[in-house]
């Protein structure tokens, strides 16, 4: 995880987050990501470089086909 997200913290439990591999699904597709996520609850942080770019790729490939 990079510095950025270390400062990152849970708005529900108000601890810092730590990087995970978890399993995202999109149009009935699976792949998998490392992002931040709270220890705690399991809320998962998704950051604009995440949605604007990783995510987005992916959509857009998965819509083309």
């Amino acid at each position: 995880m990079d510095n950025d997200n270390a400062q990152v913290v849970c708005g529900k439990c108000n601890t810092g987050l730590v990087e995970k591999k978890i399993r995202l699904k999109y149009l009935g597709h699976e792949f998998f990501a490392d992002v931040p996520c709270c220890p705690v609850c399991g809320g998962v942080y998704f950051s604009e470089e995440i949605v604007t770019g990783k995510m987005t790729e992916v959509e857009t490939l998965l819509e083309d086909k």
